[in-house]
């Protein structure tokens, strides 16, 4: 089915902030051809997202950044997460995928791109959310990494983690690395590692 087989009956502005919040009076058609009565969504606006893993392949090791997460309070969890690099589009700048990742690298990690490699585009949560995530792997220089960075303006107060790649995968294994685009870049590069290695020795 299609875009045709949904009808929107009402869309409200609900909030306007960091992210649109609507809601929609809606009804789509069913696999047996009938419609569903009318009901109600709410859905988070949010703008795309790019994304990468940063990986030094000359030293076989990943850059991983540690920060706050107001979504993971109360989660029985340490709302302070591994994650890998990734920044929203601005409304405010003109820039691609490519340039955003690139601008975020050097905000968030404090290091410049040497290679990107693109992994997948996905629908982070399409149950209420608009965001779609470019998630890239990253070539970058371990060694030029630092212990803290993050725009201070942006609230942001990062920590750094250079480790073995492998180490990085196991983390993914054990549930300690528990957020979507981190498992999913770490486990890309782990199916192709190799491959990555040999591209950009």
């Amino acid at each position: 089915m299609t875009e045709t087989d949904v009808k929107i009956k009402h869309k409200t502005l609900v909030h306007d902030g960091f992210c649109y919040l609507e809601r929609y009076e809606m009804q789509h058609r069913c696999f047996n051809g009938e419609w569903t009565p009318i009901y109600t969504r709410e859905l988070l606006i949010k703008p795309s997202v790019a994304a990468a893993l940063p990986y030094d392949p000359q030293h076989n090791k990943v850059v991983l950044i540690e920060q706050f997460r107001v979504g993971a309070l109360g989660k029985n969890t340490t709302p302070w997460l591994i994650e890998i690099v990734a920044g929203i589009m601005d409304r405010g700048h003109e820039e691609n995928y490519e340039e955003l990742i690139q601008r975020e690298m050097r905000e968030e990690a404090c290091l410049n791109i040497e290679g990107l490699l693109p992994i997948y585009d996905y629908l982070a949560t399409p149950g209420c959310s608009t965001e779609k995530v470019k998630l890239f792997c990253a070539k970058v220089d371990s060694t030029k990494a630092p212990e803290f960075c993050g725009l201070a303006v942006e609230h942001e107060d990062i920590k750094i983690h250079v480790i073995e790649a492998p180490e990085a995968f196991a983390a993914v294994r054990s549930g300690q690395i528990n957020n979507a685009a981190a498992i999913i870049a770490l486990q890309w590069l782990e199916l192709n590692l190799e491959t990555v290695k040999q591209k950009w020795k």
